[in-house]
């Protein structure tokens, strides 16, 4: 059975949610049928979560952003494309201390770029997603 690619996004958007504030959010590929299991530190989003669940065999766990390198590189990646040489040094900058992201994208608004930064962001996670479930056995519907 396969997974269908907007329930992974969603689950994988789940779990990088919680990298981001320190929760502990997890999400699942269920490997016979491509249902997604997802639990959170608040209970309200949870599944009932299998006894088994840590089995490899079963099911998959879904990967953040941090772990399929979506996060501060994939935003430089962009800048450097994207931006003026003085605009990519401002973001980087950015990312030196806290609040980067929103700066980074006050700027792309500036710029008049949010929307191919979402774009951007939407294709490589798409690939990343894609790649992790080739190398995990799982099949995409799309």
């Amino acid at each position: 059975m396969a997974v269908k690619l907007d329930e992974l996004i969603l689950a994988h958007d789940f779990v990088s949610g919680g990298e981001a504030t320190g929760m502990a959010d997890m999400a699942w590929v269920e490997r016979a049928t491509g249902r997604i299991l997802m639990r959170g530190d608040d209970e309200e989003y949870s599944d009932e979560i299998p006894d088994d669940i840590d089995d490899p065999e079963k099911y998959a766990e879904v990967p953040g952003k941090y772990e399929l390198d979506l996060g501060v590189h994939l935003v430089m990646d962009f800048a450097r494309r994207h931006l003026s040489d003085g605009d990519f040094d401002r973001v980087r900058s950015y990312f030196r201390r806290p609040g980067a992201y929103a700066r980074f994208t006050n700027l792309l608004d500036r710029r008049g770029l949010r929307e191919r930064w979402y774009r951007f962001e939407r294709e490589a996670k798409e690939r990343a997603l894609r790649e992790w479930c080739e190398e995990e056995g799982i099949q995409i519907e799309d």
